[in-house]
């Protein structure tokens, strides 16, 4: 779906989505609902005795260890990441979600199946309210070791994502993803992922109750445990990308910037944005029909992993 339009987009209709929670193995229920122009993605858990809104925006995430959670008030929503990235992938800039339970459901572990119900919803464009974005004055960086999330000033948003896990099913993967450009099914069906001694440990815990091969791609030390096997052989930088798309969507407004991911996750991408964010002067907020800049004059340059991985600052 090209993301080309100025103007900022609804759901046309109710959309009710309904599956497992990951961790509670517990049914969760959420609808959809169109929302007015500005009003930005709002989540609501309405299964409390008064109903607490939270808004997704960095401001309210409140863990990002294997998922991102938001909250306000004692509340909380866990794993919100897929259907975000499901929402900006299928350009709804505005919208009311009521969730019926402490987290998002699970689904096949990726973010086709949002994608396909906002689909057979249908999208309403608000030709009344402009979209906004935040124009990057400077690069940013987090780096944690061998970790690192950084974003340089671009006249577009652009994930370049590479993982190394030394395991026989994924070892080194690299991955990239523009807005209007790259198919976004190139990145929505991509599952999340786990290996089996984890997911036992896990559930020990008490958490990932709900976790199964009808969610998530398992393996094992050598292989990957799937009947079905992979949807793609880099399935899993494809997924991280996908994590990503979803945590940038807690960005106040969408951000043009090149983003450059190595072995970062949800609590990289969350100090990233804050980073971003923090300082008024790292950024400019405007409509994207004021966002006519010079493509040369930004110098969008391909990814130098040599450069990344030994530069030192």
């Amino acid at each position: 779906m090209e993301d080309n339009s100025i103007y900022q987009k609804t759901v046309r209709k109710d959309v009710t989505i309904e599956g497992v929670g990951l961790h509670s193995g517990k049914p969760a229920k959420l609808v959809i609902k169109p929302a007015l122009p500005n009003a930005g993605i709002i989540f609501v858990r309405t299964d409390l005795e008064k109903p607490v809104t939270i808004p997704a925006s960095y401001e309210f995430v409140t863990q990002t260890k294997l998922a991102t959670t938001i909250g306000r008030d004692q509340a909380k929503i866990s794993t919100v990441e897929h259907l975000l990235c499901a929402l900006k992938l299928m350009q709804i800039d505005n919208a009311m979600i009521e969730v019926s339970g402490p987290e998002v459901p699970i689904m096949d572990g990726s973010a086709a199946p949002f994608c396909k119900a906002i689909a057979l919803a249908g999208v309403r464009e608000e030709v009344s309210a402009l979209r906004k974005v935040a124009i990057l004055r400077k690069r940013i960086e987090v780096r944690k070791g061998d970790k690192i999330a950084l974003i340089e000033p671009s006249t577009r948003f652009h994930i370049n994502a590479r993982i190394e896990w030394n395991h026989p099913a994924i070892g080194t993967q690299s991955f990239e993803y523009t807005v209007g450009e790259t198919d976004y099914q190139e990145v929505a069906s991509a599952r999340t992922f786990g290996f089996m001694k984890d997911v036992e440990a896990l559930k020990k815990m008490g958490l990932a109750l709900g976790g199964s091969f009808d969610n998530a791609v398992v393996m094992d030390e050598e292989k990957v445990l799937n009947l079905e096997g992979l949807r793609y052989a880099d399935e899993f930088v494809r997924h991280k990308v996908l994590d990503a798309i979803g945590d940038f969507a807690l960005s106040p407004v969408q951000v043009m910037g090149d983003v450059t991911l190595v072995k970062a996750g949800h609590e990289m991408h969350s100090e990233l944005i804050h980073a971003i964010f923090s300082n008024p002067d790292n950024f400019e907020v405007v409509t994207i029909e004021e966002a006519i800049i010079e493509e040369e004059s930004l110098g969008v340059l391909e990814t130098n992993w040599a450069a990344v991985l030994q530069r030192t600052y």
